[in-house]
This record gives C-alpha cells, structure tokens and sequence, in this order.
C-alpha cells in the first residue's frame, strides 16, 4: 500500500457498503468484515501486514515479533450471544490471534488478543468436534485473551487484565 490514506478512504467506503448491504438484503456482504477488521487491526495496533499470502498468520507485532492471525466478528445484536469465531489455522505457523469485534456499522469497538498456547489449551481440553477442528466462541476467547484496544479508551499496554482477581 503505497499511500496509506487511500486505504483509509477505501475502507471507509467499505464500511459503509457493508452496513448498507446488510441493512438492504438482509445478510452481511461475504469476506468483507475480516479485510476491514485486518486494516483495523494493522492500524490501531501498530502491525505490520505480512508481505506473502501464504502464510499461516495476517501480520507481526514489531513490539513482540509475534506472528498474528487476525479474526473477525461484526456483532448486530448483542442480546443474542453465540457468535463464533473464524476457524483457527491450527496447523500453521503462528504466536498469537487478534479478534476484532465490530458492530452494526463495521466499526471497530473492542480487540482482543490469545496467545497460541492459551488457545491451544482451551481446544485440547475441549472434547467437542468443532473445538478439535480450531472454531471457538467469541465468549470464550474473551475469556482466554486480553482486551488489547476499545473505542473509548484506545490501546491498552498490560494495563488491563480480565483474568485478574
């Protein structure tokens, strides 16, 4: 991306088709949400995008090195609850997985990140078929990871742990 405030614009637009589209046909516009969610992630997070597409994960975090790959999840009503996440690519190389939760308009409003061997673990104790194949809640993952970003407060820094007394 040679001129990073085109991307913005275009992501932009986007956003706004998305919703549109979704507000019009009655079902969210296919593979949209994770190319926004992945801009958004790179943005708000400092990433850096990964060069190759084949690769198991989305970017790096200069801060760590970690290998992340970035999911998804555009929440239209938050009163229903058992949304999943994309399926894991647990056969490939990666440290960590960024969720980037969105709402009704393709806006981000929450990041959260796992670390490989936390969600690791939570799929090996887990007997279920869908948790074996790398597919998990966005309740759980919440659980296991660690808000890293939200709309209000921006970039969390260790501060915050939900996993604390």
């Amino acid at each position: 991306m040679s001129n990073p405030y085109a991307a913005d614009k275009l992501i932009a637009q986007a956003r706004q088709l998305a919703a549109e589209y979704r507000r019009t046909m009655g079902k969210p516009l296919p593979g949209i949400s994770s190319e926004i969610a992945e801009h958004d992630a790179v943005r708000l997070l400092g990433l850096e995008p990964k060069a190759s597409q084949d690769a198991g994960w989305d970017a790096v975090d200069p801060a760590t090195g970690r290998r992340v790959q970035i999911k998804s999840r555009t929440i239209f009503d938050e009163t229903k609850g058992g949304e999943r996440i994309g399926q894991l690519k647990v056969n490939q190389q990666w440290d960590a997985v960024i969720l980037v939760l969105m709402d009704e308009d393709y806006e981000p409003y929450e990041i959260y990140e796992a670390l490989r061997e936390d969600l690791e673990d939570v799929v090996d104790a887990s007997s279920s078929g869908r948790s074996k194949r790398g597919a998990m809640s966005v309740a759980r993952f919440k659980i296991v990871g660690e808000l890293v970003w939200d709309r209000v407060n921006g970039r969390y820094d260790g501060v915050w742990d939900n996993q604390a007394g």
